[in-house]
């Protein structure tokens, strides 16, 4: 019930954030796609949490292996169809022309970013297990949800664009960072709502240069390839 309620309350935020932002310029905003991308985190919460404990755990493990998995099974069957495309979300290994030379710096900063960081927050020893989870699907299940189908939905809901760093930039960027962050950073539990601000900043600050990456290549492979090294490095460290 935690889960339900932290969940709702992130969506009322995101909704009546994003109706603000879309009525102040109206003619470049599309409700209908507001609420799709919406359902969209629905849908992929309650994966990921087997349906809020009500599925039983068929992998087992330590890690949630089965809520990712799923996760990712509704991902790619969304992107399957018409009204997405797996070009469009950039499920795709195709660069486009030109762009890894002008992302190499930018991953090169993505790493630096997450070395940093695994150095200031050092972990324990890991397990096989860990290392395998980490290794795989936090960048294979978020990257295309969170830069590709729901970017691209967002992307549907607002249709302004500003040119910065070489990409268009959209609302809907910012909102898919912004929701990137509030599933590590807020919740529900013990009666009350919390978040975390250190936690939002070390997830929606990195998650803007993914998005970058995946609008400048046109492509979730470095998206997905450096998720998992920020996942994993401090776990090699």
């Amino acid at each position: 019930m935690n889960g339900l309620i932290g969940l709702g309350g992130t969506l009322v935020l995101f909704v009546v954030l994003g109706a603000v932002i879309g009525f102040s310029d109206r003619k470049r905003f599309s409700p209908r796609w507001l609420l799709i991308a919406a359902l969209l985190v629905a849908i992929n919460d309650a994966l990921l949490t087997r349906a809020y404990g009500l599925l039983p755990d068929l992998i087992g493990g330590e890690w949630n292996w089965q809520g990712k998995l799923l996760a990712l099974a509704a991902t790619l069957a969304i992107a399957a169809s018409p009204a997405f495309g797996f070009r469009r979300v950039g499920l795709t290994i195709a660069q486009e022309p030109g762009s890894v030379r002008a992302a190499l710096p930018v991953a090169i900063l993505y790493c630096a970013f997450f070395v940093v960081i695994a150095v200031a927050f050092p972990d324990g020893p890991s397990r096989g297990e860990e290392m395998a989870f980490q290794l795989t699907m936090p960048g294979l299940e978020e990257e295309p949800f969170y830069r590709g189908v729901l970017l691209f939905a967002l992307d549907q809901a607002f249709t302004g664009r500003k040119r910065f760093f070489g990409v268009d930039w959209g609302w809907g960027s910012v909102l898919s960072c912004f929701l990137f962050g509030m599933a590590h950073a807020f919740g529900f539990s013990h009666g009350s709502f919390s978040f975390d601000l250190m936690t939002m900043a070390l997830t929606a600050v990195p998650s803007f240069i993914a998005v970058w990456l995946r609008l400048r290549t046109g492509s979730l492979l470095l998206p997905v390839l450096l998720h998992n090294f920020g996942n994993s490095f401090s776990l090699l460290a």
